[in-house]
């Protein structure tokens, strides 16, 4: 599956501020397109996810999502950090990139899991490849990883 297919529905948003982990995700949540009124019931399930178990998978990134109601499709929030935070990761690592997702539970295509799976082979070549944390524009970050996900598809 290629890049454009998974991430549909992308917002990116570079050099974000944020001081600890709820910030962060906090940050990421407001940029979801869903009724400002819906967020803070989007956040609470992040995090109520997030209390099971860090989402931080190394190499400084973290994957927070739930699935949710909310949204009639997957959302998906990508957020590189100004400065990186300790997010709790299974490599004790701060985080400083931030893939964000919501989707409803019933996905019969499997889109959610597979973008999960796209996102673990993602950070993969993200180790390997920093360009991802040297853009300057949304745009040439899209690109890099559009290039990093497709090589390997």
């Amino acid at each position: 599956m290629k890049f454009r297919e998974i991430f549909k529905s992308l917002k990116v948003v570079l050099d974000i501020e944020a001081s600890s982990k709820d910030d962060a995700i906090r940050k990421l949540v407001d940029y979801l397109p869903v009724e400002k009124t819906k967020k803070e019931l989007l956040y609470n399930a992040i995090m109520k996810r997030e209390s099971l178990g860090s989402t931080g998978i190394g190499d400084g990134i973290a994957v927070p999502h739930a699935r949710s109601l909310i949204p009639k499709d997957m959302c998906i929030v990508i957020g590189r950090l100004k400065n990186p935070i300790d997010f709790n990761s299974l490599d004790g690592k701060p985080v400083k990139l931030l893939f964000l997702i919501v989707a409803p539970p019933h996905d019969t295509k499997n889109r959610y899991l597979i973008t999960l799976g796209k996102i673990a082979e993602l950070s993969r070549e993200i180790s390997r490849d920093k360009r991802i944390f040297e853009v300057e524009t949304e745009e040439e970050f899209v690109n890099e990883l559009e290039k990093l996900l497709d090589k390997k598809s």
